[in-house]
């Protein structure tokens, strides 16, 4: 091994004893067997996957017997969406430190449990939701767009953060109603280019489907043969039960 290469080794290794790294979750010490991730294994087991079974268009936990009732009005830009965990406590403290302080590396860690949804195959392509230009400045990067990159990684999956654009800046969804929620973001998307195949549409956290709807109608109208959709977590509606 070159000496500075070396050196180097020593230098890392040197700085894991003095100040072991810790997890951004629960503060505990990561183990030199996870490397160099931000969120440990054990708070990664507590994330709650969202339990079967599932509406088979939009992925909301339903009888097997009943209707979904949450999807029933949704055009048909839209084909299957699936969330990996739903947006409990340590979920959302992801989200937030991802989208709001600045460690975008912890979509590596998010993109663990998204692997294994079922629209996740090598045959699609990653479509990241774009961030207006404001808030893009603001970050400094688009958190939906690393997600895709991590998932593209662990997945195999093309990564096409080019594709789609938002022509408009936009309120924040976090406060709307899901009727307002359509409005805001109605029209707000356009493919910079045409495509073909089949395109995942990629985000942080599912609420009511109104920014997915909004991106699959642009993909759709650029050529897109069939849009599915993947996000990390999912908000529990109202009343819903606090473990799967």
């Amino acid at each position: 091994m070159p000496l500075f290469a070396e050196l180097g080794r020593l230098a890392v290794e040197l700085e894991r004893a003095l100040l072991p790294p810790a997890c951004l979750l629960c503060d505990a010490a990561i183990p030199k067997s996870e490397g160099d991730a931000l969120v440990c294994a054990l708070c990664r087991s507590r994330w709650r996957s969202v339990p079967a079974p599932l509406c088979a268009r939009c992925g909301a936990p339903i009888p097997p017997e009943a209707s979904c009732r949450d999807c029933e009005s949704w055009p048909a830009a839209v084909g299957r969406v699936r969330s990996a965990v739903w947006l409990d406590e340590s979920a959302r403290r992801a989200v937030h430190l991802l989208k709001y302080d600045g460690w975008w590396r912890l979509a590596d860690a998010m993109a663990l449990p998204m692997r294994a949804l079922e629209p996740v195959a090598e045959d699609a392509i990653l479509v990241p939701v774009p961030l207006g230009a404001r808030r893009l400045a603001q970050r400094g990067y688009n958190q939906a767009e690393r997600l895709a990159e991590a998932l593209g990684h662990v997945s195999g999956c093309a990564v096409g953060g080019d594709v789609l654009a938002r022509t408009r800046e936009t309120a924040t969804q976090t406060a709307l109603t899901p009727e307002a929620r359509s409005a805001n973001v109605s029209g707000a998307f356009a493919a910079r280019r045409r495509i073909e195949g089949r395109v995942l549409v990629v985000d942080d956290v599912f609420t009511t489907g109104a920014t997915i709807i909004a991106a699959a109608t642009a993909l759709l109208a650029a050529g897109a043969g069939q849009v599915d959709a993947v996000t990390f977590a999912r908000a529990r509606p109202p009343g819903a039960a606090l473990v799967p």
